[in-house]
Formats: C-alpha cells, sequence, structure tokens
C-alpha cells in the first residue's frame, strides 16, 4: 500500500442533475456539461472562479416552470 494520499476536491454537486435547456446550466449545482466533466482537471482558482457565479446563475434558472398539466395529467390522458 502506499502512503500517498489524494487531495480531496469539493464539488458543488447536489445530485440533481438536470440540465435546464434554455441556459445550458445544471439545475441542481448550476454549473454547464464542460465544466462539470472538467472540474476534476481545473485548477483550484478555476473552481473558485465557476464557484462565485453558481448562486447568479441558479437564481436565473427557470427551474419553477411547468409543463402544461404536468405529469399528473400525463397519467389521466393514458389511463
Amino acid at each position: 500500500m502506499s502512503d500517498r494520499t489524494i487531495p480531496e476536491i469539493q464539488s458543488p454537486c447536489v445530485k440533481l442533475c438536470v440540465m435546464e435547456p434554455d441556459s445550458g446550466f445544471c439545475m441542481g449545482c448550476g454549473r454547464t456539461r464542460d465544466e462539470i466533466a472538467s472540474w476534476i482537471s481545473l485548477s483550484p482558482a478555476q473552481r473558485e472562479t465557476v464557484t462565485a457565479q453558481l448562486d447568479d446563475r441558479l437564481a436565473n434558472l427557470t427551474r419553477n416552470k411547468r409543463r402544461k398539466g404536468g405529469r399528473r395529467n400525463r397519467l389521466a390522458k393514458t389511463g
């Protein structure tokens, strides 16, 4: 066994991985697909820059938009 340890990289992921189509941001954490994919390879300064933008991104998402009728309406049509 090696005594080498891998440093923990903090992530804003909240395990709600749904991309908002209008903005391209994840509705859980606010990052783009590219930012999510490259997160581990970004420098600490780059991660900090992205993290500083996340609150504003999340506030501007169309998270509260709902499809007309929603799930309940679609199920009623099929049943």
